[in-house]
């Protein structure tokens, strides 16, 4: 969960944040989603770290068939 996807990517792809990312050299961008309410991102972030991989790859792939690299096509940095 991030206020600032354009900021988080950046960090990401620099490696500035340890973490899971940095640790298996994760630096594309394949799903995303937004919304105001804060409250709601968190749960949302909860929900989604419960799942299985099976289930989250089918929700990326929804979205991003081709799990492109989000951030080039959306010009986040």
């Amino acid at each position: 969960m991030t206020n600032n996807l354009k900021r988080r990517i950046y960090e990401h792809k620099n490696k500035l944040i340890e973490g899971f990312s940095k640790k298996y050299n994760l630096t594309k961008l394949v799903y995303f989603e937004e919304t105001n309410d804060v409250f709601s991102a968190i749960t949302r972030e909860k929900e989604l770290k419960k799942w299985r991989r099976e289930k989250k790859n089918t929700l990326i792939e929804m979205m991003n068939k081709d799990w492109k690299d989000l951030s080039e096509e959306y010009n986040f940095y």
